[in-house]
């Protein structure tokens, strides 16, 4: 996805920019990662050749908080049809206004509908990179996963509990923790990577960036992928 890499990150009006000026030391590995990342290293699910799909984009939103470096994540509502209580990215589908699909749209998408479901300050937010397109079957989604640093990090909450369970977030070293990685059974027998987080299960889309990025990024600790668990574990 061609957009600009050099100039100052900001976003003002409509101008969106990426940037890895001053960024943290510890993110280094993860903007390396996305300037060579090919999209077969990140999901054996890509778009479709024909064009085919719902563009849209999530935000991969890091931090530092009391425990060091930490991703945010959200809960989504149990009502929704698509979904339902998964913790995600903040991320939905780009609006005609968020622009091009093919350059700056999605990053216009994920600071957006990051603002709309957990309240955060989009101009607190410096996008440092940009993950391959990737596409999820079941809902026919192209998704443009936006890496971004929380240089000035804002208050979060849930802005629509129709949409929106809970927002928090969850330290780095908590997802490197062996003890908290796990294999995820769909009940039709699909397998891949998860994460215990408290009582939630991360999984899917979600999970599956996550464990790429700790891969990529050389954070990633030996675990046990024989230790499995259902996807209907809260049953």
């Amino acid at each position: 996805m061609p957009v600009t890499r050099a100039s100052e990150t900001a976003r003002s009006g409509d101008e969106v920019t990426v940037s890895r000026d001053q960024l943290p030391e510890w993110l280094a590995p993860v903007a390396a990662a996305a300037e060579s990342v090919a999209p077969s290293e990140l999901s054996r699910f890509l778009p479709p050749e024909s064009g085919a799909g719902r563009q849209s984009a999530v935000l991969v939103l890091f931090g530092e908080g009391e425990q060091g470096p930490e991703l945010l994540l959200m809960e989504r509502a149990s009502s929704l049809r698509s979904h339902a209580g998964q913790p995600s990215f903040p991320g939905g589908a780009l609006d005609p206004e968020d622009g091009d699909p093919a350059t700056t749209g999605p990053l216009r998408a994920a600071l957006r509908e990051a603002e709309e479901e957990t309240g955060l300050d989009p101009s607190g937010v410096q996008i440092f990179g940009v993950l391959p397109k990737l596409y999820i079957p079941v809902s026919g989604f192209v998704v443009t996963p936006v890496l971004a640093w929380w240089r000035r990090p804002s208050a979060i909450r849930v802005v629509d509990p129709a949409e929106t369970a809970r927002v928090f977030t969850v330290p780095v070293s908590h997802l490197t923790d062996p003890e908290h990685r796990v294999t995820s059974v769909h009940p039709r027998g699909h397998q891949g990577a998860a994460f215990l987080v408290g009582p939630a299960l991360v999984w899917g889309f979600t999970a599956g960036v996550i464990d790429r990025i700790l891969h990529f990024a050389g954070w990633e600790r030996p675990w046990d992928r024989s230790k499995q668990v259902p996807l209907d574990w809260h049953a």
